[in-house]
């Protein structure tokens, strides 16, 4: 998390932080998935989990990170909305995750984000996609529809519709944010401070999450106790505190579009760790949707990145 005000990044320098933060949330379906197996912990208590995690992480840090400006501190409005966003983005992943597989959840949610951010970047902002990337956006919804009807109860993962209904409905939650983000650097000239937006945001998550936690049982089994504190912090750590800071970062200062389409290095690299490490099957039909897609929003960005940020 570098001590840079948001507002002085460079776009490539965005871009890069964005990228990584994709690269580590790609990992974050896997640590759920194992947690899914091993901690007793449901979708929503390991959301509040990882929510007071990431808090307690970045609370940490905090001294480490450099003084901020107070006009740069999140507005409480902003502070709520991103707070909501991230519930809705996190947990309901989690829950995609548990009912249909990562890679069918993780390739859903991210595939189908650039579409909703795309649109809201135009409605909000008046971000333009052009013929190309009005090609790219319907290419990506073909895509998805090959990866859910093809793979059927033998594709990756399975595919059930209360998995898919979820992992849309994180789409909905990470296009919020994201737009959000975009929009707030565009019309005020200035970005909220990236480690406190995320800080207060995560605090938002972990209340919103709490009596949900309780209901679903918040504490972890006893029988893998020591594995299971492993990887509650790495996902606390990496994939939480760290992506975050750095997704709110760039997501301030690249094209709302733009973003979207480069987080979707997470689900690539989610759908070879869940073929390669948790034994998820890859059919022809799942493999064929997700390269359409992919080649879609690539298109996308594409498309993005050679029109001029307003």
């Amino acid at each position: 998390m570098s001590s840079i005000p948001s507002s002085a990044l460079p776009a490539r320098r965005g871009l890069l932080y964005v990228a990584l933060a994709a690269t580590a949330w790609g990992t974050a379906g896997a640590a759920a998935a194992l947690l899914f197996q091993r901690s007793g912990l449901g979708p929503l208590a390991l959301t509040f989990w990882r929510s007071v995690g990431g808090a307690a992480v970045l609370l940490a840090l905090r001294p480490f990170t450099g003084a901020r400006p107070a006009a740069t501190r999140p507005a409480p409005g902003r502070i709520l909305f991103n707070g909501l966003g991230l519930t809705l983005f996190q947990a309901a992943y989690f829950l995609a995750v548990r009912h249909t597989g990562l890679a069918v959840a993780t390739v859903v949610t991210l595939g189908s984000a650039p579409v909703l951010v795309a649109f809201g970047g135009r409605l909000l902002m008046g971000e333009r996609l052009g013929r190309a990337g009005l090609a790219a956006v319907a290419g990506a919804v073909l895509g998805l529809g090959v990866l859910v009807l093809g793979s059927g109860s033998g594709g990756v993962g399975g595919v059930e519709p209360a998995g898919l209904a979820w992992a849309l409905a994180s789409a909905a939650g990470y296009a919020s944010i994201t737009v959000a983000t975009r929009h707030r650097a565009a019309s005020t000239g200035a970005a909220d401070d990236p480690a406190a937006t995320t800080l207060w945001s995560f605090g938002v998550c972990a209340v919103c999450l709490f009596p949900f936690a309780l209901a679903e049982g918040a504490l972890p089994s006893t029988g893998a106790l020591p594995s299971t504190l492993l990887l509650l912090g790495y996902l606390a750590t990496v994939p939480t505190a760290l992506a975050y800071a750095l997704y709110f970062a760039g997501a301030a200062v690249v094209r709302a579009a733009t973003a979207s389409v480069v987080a979707l290095i997470e689900p690539l690299s989610a759908t070879v760790f869940a073929a390669a490490v948790l034994d998820e099957p890859l059919t022809p039909a799942a493999l064929l949707g997700t390269a359409v897609l992919l080649l879609s929003v690539t298109a996308l960005a594409r498309s993005e990145l050679r029109t001029p940020a307003a």
